[in-house]
C-alpha cells in the first residue's frame, strides 16, 4: 500500500512588533497541528534592527520545523501611511526568509484565509481562533497571531494543489 506524502506547511501572519507563525502538517486531506507562536521585535529598537529581529526569529522556526512550504497573508491597506509602510517592510521580511530557505512561498489575502476556515470572509479574530481549534484540535495558540498563521497554513494546505496548477 502506497503511502500519502505528508508537506509541511509554514503560514506566518505579518507583523512589526508581533509576527505570528503556526506549522502545520497535510497528509492527504488531514490536517496535524505541529507547533506556533510569535516573534516579537522589541519597539524600542530602531527599524532596522526590529526587522533583523523578525529575520532571525523565522529562520529560528524554519531550522527547529523544516516545512517544506510557506505561506504569507497579504497585507490590508491601512488608513495610516506610516502603518501600512512598516507592515509592508515586516512583510518582505516574511517573504524573505522562507525564500532563502529555499521554500515556495504563497500569498493570501486575508478575506480567502478567513472564507477558508471560517466560511465567511468577513470573519472576526475570535471566530477564527475557534474554527483553528475545531480544525487542529491539539492546537495551543495562545495568540490571535498564532492563530491566524495557523490559518494562512490551514488555507495553503486546502488551496496548494490550485496555486500549482495555475503557477
Amino acid at each position: 500500500m502506497a503511502q500519502i506524502p505528508s508537506i509541511r506547511i509554514l503560514g506566518v501572519d505579518p507583523g512589526l512588533q508581533n509576527t505570528g507563525w503556526g506549522v502545520i502538517d497535510c497528509v492527504g486531506s488531514r490536517l496535524i497541528f505541529v507547533a506556533c507562536g510569535r516573534v516579537r521585535s522589541d519597539r524600542e529598537r530602531p527599524l532596522a534592527e526590529r526587522l533583523a529581529q523578525l529575520y532571525e526569529g523565522l529562520a529560528d522556526v524554519i531550522a527547529a520545523y523544516g516545512p517544506h512550504e510557506a505561506a504569507v497573508e497579504e497585507t490590508f491597506v491601512n488608513r495610516d501611511p506610516q502603518s501600512a509602510l512598516k507592515l509592508g517592510q515586516a512583510r518582505g521580511v516574511a517573504l524573505l526568509v522562507p525564500a532563502r530557505a529555499g521554500l515556495s512561498v504563497a500569498e493570501y489575502s486575508a478575506n480567502l484565509v478567513k472564507k477558508t476556515v471560517t466560511g465567511t470572509g468577513h470573519a472576526e479574530k475570535a471566530q477564527i481562533a475557534m474554527m483553528v481549534k475545531v480544525l487542529l484540535p491539539k492546537c495551543d495558540a495562545t495568540s490571535a497571531d498564532a492563530a491566524d498563521a495557523l490559518a494562512v497554513a490551514i488555507c495553503h494546505a486546502q488551496h496548494r494543489g490550485a496555486k500549482k496548477l495555475a503557477g
